[in-house]
């Protein structure tokens, strides 16, 4: 049985530059909005199975990563539902442990895929060593976090969780 409403997963390695941007947004989010009511925020690192019980305990699902899809450094992609899906059917490349595909098909096996889910994604320039990330990615945090409240937002008003991929900057 679900618990909670929305968990808000920030996934990457901070000492790979833009590779952190997952955990690097989540802080800010946090910071920003520490009180956003029937939300879950979670650093989940880079990636374990033991993610799987929290993503089964939520109704909802944002993932807040690092994404390629051949956009400038920085460009924001945020896929909902089914369009989610693909785009990660189709990018089986991840620095992760365990990748978020593997994450959702367990949930999936365990009827615990939460309802609406989404990927906010952001363009890496770079994922070599560094604790920080890009200039362009720094940059785009904040955009990273008004994407991940609009999600919240439009969820929270019940409206269609209709598959669809938007560009964000």
């Amino acid at each position: 049985m679900r618990e909670n409403h929305t968990l808000i997963l920030g996934i990457g390695n901070n000492l790979l530059s833009d590779e952190g941007v997952g955990i690097h947004a989540l802080a800010l989010l946090m910071h920003e909005h520490p009180d956003l009511e029937g939300v879950t925020c979670l650093d989940g690192g880079t990636l374990s199975f033991t993610l799987a019980e929290p993503i089964a305990d939520h109704d909802n699902l944002i993932v807040i990563d690092a994404a390629r899809f051949d956009g400038q450094a920085g460009q924001i992609r945020c896929f909902e539902g089914p369009a989610m899906d693909r785009y990660l059917r189709g990018t089986r490349r991840s620095a992760h442990e365990v990748g978020l595909v593997d994450l959702l098909d367990i949930a999936r096996l365990s009827d615990t895929l939460p309802s609406q889910r989404a990927l906010v994604g952001v363009e890496p320039k770079t994922l070599t060593w560094g604790e920080r990330p890009s200039e362009p990615v720094q940059e785009a945090l904040p955009r990273v976090v008004e994407a991940v409240l609009a999600i919240l937002e439009r969820w929270q008003q019940k409206q269609s969780p209709e598959a669809h991929a938007s560009v964000i900057g």
